[in-house]
């Protein structure tokens, strides 16, 4: 999400995080539509960085796909907003097009050969050429645009609440939705989304946890914190985690947030399997 100014973030550990490989708790615990005050004590999974990449630290993060060997990336804020292409290992741009001064640039999916970049508040999804970067049409839709993803079949769209709406990739006409529920409780403030099978990873807004969600009941089977990714020094200059892109099928996720000066390669390990250093 989406303030016409970022803010500084809340610092949640004043460890400095080395570059190098860690373990972070995954858990799953109830939660309201607030967001939720400290990480569970029971794991489902670790999550361990393999590796950590240079981010443009003028980037509002606000969507991340990754797709045959580069990283799609929307940024927002009024007059800043952009879609662009990055090498993600030098995490040099590519390709960047500027979108107008009075659009706010969000969620971010690719269905085939095309890009689907949402806005917040115009009510507009902007589609793009995947391969050149210019802009090929656009849909209008209701209320705010939040996170997006591609099921292979569908859009998964996300507007700030704890619903999850499914849309057309030919004309973006909702199909269905499913409310999301952490053990029985609605959980709002979804944000930028990756989609991976039928599983839906959300950042929640403000916060920093993950959610990983059962795309087709809406039950959030995992809940993934990301505290401490960044050094203290690093964090304070920084705004929120958001930004999840699946690596290529490799069962890896790429993590990032608005304005961070890094891009954590991270895998999903059950809980048991990986001792803490």
């Amino acid at each position: 999400m989406m303030r016409p100014m970022p803010s500084r973030p809340h610092p949640t550990s004043t460890v400095a995080f080395p570059l190098i490989v860690g373990v972070l708790a995954i858990s799953s615990s109830a939660v309201c539509a607030k967001p939720v005050a400290r990480v569970p004590s029971t794991p489902t999974f670790h999550l361990k960085v393999v590796r950590a990449y240079p981010h443009d630290p003028r980037a509002f993060t606000q969507g991340l796909l990754f797709y045959r060997g580069r990283l799609y990336e929307s940024t927002g804020l009024y007059g800043r907003s952009t879609i662009r292409r990055v090498d993600l290992t030098s995490g040099k741009i590519e390709h960047q097009e500027i979108l107008p001064a009075d659009l706010f640039g969000e969620g971010l999916a690719r269905a085939g050969e095309r890009l689907f970049q949402l806005t917040w508040r115009s009510h507009r999804v902007l589609v793009w050429d995947l391969a050149t970067l210019k802009k090929v049409g656009e849909f209008a839709y209701e209320g705010e645009g939040w996170g997006l993803c591609f099921d292979g079949r569908h859009l998964i769209m996300s507007d700030g609440s704890d619903r999850l709406v499914r849309r057309s990739p030919d004309n973006f006409a909702v199909v269905s939705e499913v409310r999301v529920r952490l053990a029985g409780r609605p959980l709002a403030k979804l944000n930028e989304l990756e989609c991976m099978g039928n599983i839906v990873y959300a950042n929640v807004w403000q916060d920093d946890h993950i959610a990983r969600i059962d795309a087709k009941t809406g039950k959030v089977t995992g809940w993934i914190s990301a505290a401490g990714l960044l050094a203290p020094s690093q964090a304070a200059a920084a705004d929120v985690l958001n930004g999840i892109a699946d690596l290529g099928g490799t069962g890896r996720l790429l993590i990032t947030g608005k304005l961070w000066p890094r891009l954590f390669e991270v895998e999903l390990v059950p809980a048991g399997k990986v001792k803490a250093p």
